[in-house]
């Protein structure tokens, strides 16, 4: 190979349209944007919008119950995943593993509105997991490798009075 055959791949250089000069060019007196109105301007916002006909979202019928906005949003972390950062060292087992522990061990990002404990997986070291909620199959999981989960006030299991 030599400097002068060297050449960019095939379609990996993009020719900058010249638009707005001159009739000739094809792309020129509006500029490839039509005539005049709305969409000839910057700033275009009409998604949905059909013409002046009822747009296709207000004629189909609404049903159900949307509380999207207000739910909470719980990081979500397995079993399997603790057994993988306790095994490559980033956890240990000392001390209670929290959402601050997870996120300083890189197994979460945040920890959103809480940590929620899920049963995919096995493990196998003894750890006090302090989370705002658990499976109850992750519960029995974690205390049948010997430790225990710890839940905010209120979220543990229902005790007697509650139940009657």
């Amino acid at each position: 190979m030599k400097l002068n055959e060297i050449r960019d791949n095939a379609g990996a250089h993009y020719r900058f349209k010249r638009i707005g000069r001159g009739i000739g060019s094809g792309k020129g007196k509006t500029s490839g944007r039509g005539g005049k109105g709305q969409t000839a301007r910057s700033g275009v916002a009409i998604n949905g919008f059909e013409g002046g006909q009822t747009p296709l979202h207000r004629r189909l019928p609404k049903r159900g119950f949307n509380n999207k906005i207000f739910q909470k949003d719980f990081k979500i972390v397995n079993l399997g995943r603790l057994q993988q950062a306790l095994d490559a060292g980033k956890l240990t087992a000392e001390g209670p593993v929290n959402g601050a522990a997870l996120v300083a061990a890189g197994v979460l990002n945040g920890t959103g509105d809480g940590v929620r404990l899920l049963a995919k997986g096995k493990l196998t070291a003894a750890l006090t997991i302090e989370v705002a909620g658990a499976s109850k199959a992750a519960i029995a999981a974690v205390e049948g490798a010997g430790g225990k989960v710890v839940l905010p006030k209120g979220k543990g299991e229902p005790t007697e009075a509650a139940s009657a």
